[in-house]
């Protein structure tokens, strides 16, 4: 698809991405000068009518939202090149990056930066959600951060208008494993909260860093969204705000009708928790219900009177006994400081201890460090790491220098190493097909370079670095070397002129040159059956095969007889006199073999029309027009 041109008008530059229907490509616009992306349907799927619907469908949702942090449509359209149906949706270039590259070149986000997304994620979904759009697919993948901080959601590739039907195809559920919703891993009935909870999880994500759920096959991790519980972001870090917590928790409820009923309610405790700088407990999260308070009672102010009356006759009684029950209670206390202090305040008073620094220590000498202080250890999570080795400390949720009490539990999250993937042999397939595989595989494309191929096609996989059934690191990226097909030769276009034709001909032969056409014409430097021109100019460089048109001689151009100079031809002239007047006086003056000589004179009315005057002359005289005895102009003999 390189260098070609869609629709008269966007050439394609260079590859930028790919989904499951459809690849991305950056183009420049010849009409408005400026960059843009390119969707353009699979190969795959151009028969296919129901995935062709879907396409033309993203066009007709995404083109009816228009938002600060949604990605613009520009432009729709269908183009046939080499005899193939185009299909292609025009947007917005963004420059920048997804979301999912933020988190894993960061590990993961501030809490700054994890409620400042999820606002302008969440007001991109109300935006949608107010114009009937469910996404369906919300990951950090369709997610762009701008050079200058601004969120961009995109690929609306599978959203649909919640006033139509909304039952997923359960034989094909669509979305993203790792962050759809339990009804769409069950293949039920999605709306808008069903985006809400994708969002959960990849709030989930900025702020721990890792994903709530992983498995070894994609149907693994579609049942733990619909049977498991997700471990609290607080489990991992304790750092993380309570305000945050509950509200990421809120989002991933099991139940459609137990999470945020609009992206407007998420909004409103997204904002609140900013404002707090995350502190904000939001614990009555989505509930209209009044807290309960206890409210003094009002008493009837006669009442309180007698109250009041017996109050101070029972005190008087009472006031002998309280003195003697005051003596006694102190005199106890006292004695119990004098003589058992040493005992008691083993009672009372428990001893300190400083955690310490476990990150990075094995399990083992971790645990052993923190029963030495009379502490408790306990391995609460465990989670794959590139920057941790196997049984390593990856973090604690109690800091380290926090002072707290002996017996207290330390838990801390334990790494289980790399988590290694194997590499998919892509050599040999089209190079359409591969983000695909990668996706499928935890890894993701890397380098694509071009080279040229006498026995491979062109847009077929040559080699990849690394090699095939390696095991790597999930996420890696994979580098690959792609066929351009044979090399076209060059041959450098040899000098014909002053070549006979037949010279002319073999030469081309022996340059691997195609000669189109021959074309005759006279020309007064070169001799008849020599060449005195060739179409490709002698020394360019051009591919073999080229068609050269050679222009050959027929001899010089015959002059035509001379004319008799001393013979009066007949000709007219055409005038249209002006003047301020409305009658002009016309005058013609012929000169002629040295002689002067008056052959016109008449007055003409001024009247804007023309005036034609027949003349005689020979080839080389002139006439000098004069009007009311003014010069005007002179002209010669239009045979001359």
């Amino acid at each position: 698809m390189i260098g070609t041109v869609l629709g008269n008008r966007y050439e394609i530059v260079e590859k930028i991405g790919g989904g499951g229907m459809a690849l991305v490509y950056r183009a420049k616009c010849r009409l408005l000068n400026r960059y843009v992306a390119i969707k353009i349907l699979r190969d795959e799927y151009i028969n296919d009518e129901e995935f062709i619907k879907k396409f033309r469908r993203e066009s007709q949702a995404a083109a009816s939202l228009s938002h600060p942090n949604i990605v613009n449509i520009y432009d729709v359209g269908v183009d046939i090149k080499d005899g193939q149906e185009i299909q292609y949706i025009v947007m917005e270039y963004i420059k920048g990056k997804t979301l999912k590259e933020i988190i894993r070149e960061k590990g993961k986000l501030t809490v700054e930066e994890t409620i400042d997304y999820s606002i302008q994620i969440a007001e991109a979904l109300e935006h949608a959600h107010k114009n009937h759009i469910v996404h369906r697919d919300i990951k950090p993948h369709n997610i762009m951060l701008t050079e200058d901080g601004r969120i961009k959601v995109t690929d609306f590739g599978i959203a649909r208008a919640a006033t139509a039907s909304t039952v997923t195809n359960t034989s094909n559920v669509i979305g993203s494993v790792h962050y759809f919703s339990p009804e769409q891993a069950r293949g039920g009935y999605t709306d808008e909260k069903s985006d809400i909870y994708s969002l959960g999880i990849v709030m989930y994500e900025m702020i721990t860093g890792k994903v709530p759920f992983e498995g070894d096959s994609p149907i693994t991790v579609a049942l733990k969204h619909i049977q498991e519980e997700i471990v609290p972001p607080r489990k991992i870090d304790n750092t993380i705000p309570i305000g945050l917590e509950n509200i990421i928790m809120n989002c991933v409820k099991k139940s459609q009708g137990d999470r945020y009923a609009t992206a407007s309610e998420l909004l409103a405790d997204l904002r609140k928790t900013k404002l707090s700088e995350g502190k904000f407990p939001i614990e009555n999260i989505n509930s209209n219900d009044a807290p309960t308070r206890i409210i003094p009672a009002i008493e009837d102010k006669d009442e309180n009177k007698m109250k009041k009356v017996n109050k101070n006759k029972k005190k008087n009684d009472g006031s002998l006994k309280v003195v003697f029950f005051a003596i006694l209670l102190a005199f106890i206390v006292v004695s119990s400081m004098a003589l058992g202090f040493f005992k008691l305040k083993d009672y009372f008073i428990t001893k300190e201890v400083v955690v310490p620094d476990l990150v990075g220590m094995h399990k083992d000498r971790a645990k052993e460090e923190v029963e030495k202080l009379g502490l408790k250890f306990e391995i609460a999570n465990e989670v794959y790491s590139s920057e941790f080795e196997k049984d390593e400390v990856v973090n604690q949720l109690t800091e380290s220098g926090t002072k707290v009490k002996e017996g207290y539990t330390i838990e801390v999250t334990i790494s289980k190493g790399r988590n290694l993937v194997k590499v998919p042999n892509l050599i040999n397939r089209s190079i359409n097909e591969i983000d695909n595989l990668l996706i499928e595989a935890g890894l993701a494309e890397g380098i694509v370079n071009y080279e040229y191929s006498d026995t491979v096609e062109a847009n077929i996989v040559l080699s990849q670095d690394p090699a095939p059934y390696t095991e790597v690191e999930e996420g890696t990226r994979i580098n690959l070397v792609v066929s351009q097909g044979p090399e076209q030769k060059l041959v450098v276009m040899p000098r014909l002129i002053g070549q006979s034709e037949s010279e002319a001909k073999n030469a081309l032969i022996a340059y691997g040159l195609v000669l189109e056409e021959i074309k005759r014409e006279p020309s007064n430097e070169y001799d008849e059956g020599i060449v005195f021109g060739q179409s490709v100019e002698p020394g360019n460089e051009i591919e073999a095969n080229t068609k050269i048109t050679l222009y050959v001689s027929t001899g010089p151009e015959e002059e035509p007889e001379p004319e008799d100079k001393d013979k009066e031809l007949p000709f007219k002239m055409t005038l249209f006199p002006s003047g301020e007047n409305e009658e002009v006086e016309i005058r013609i003056v012929r000169v002629q073999d040295g002689n002067r000589e008056v052959v016109y004179n008449k007055i003409h009315k001024i009247d804007g029309k023309k005036i034609e005057i027949p003349l005689m002359g020979k080839v080389d005289a002139i006439f000098e027009i004069y009007y009311d005895g003014i010069y005007i102009d002179e002209i010669v003999h239009p045979d001359r």
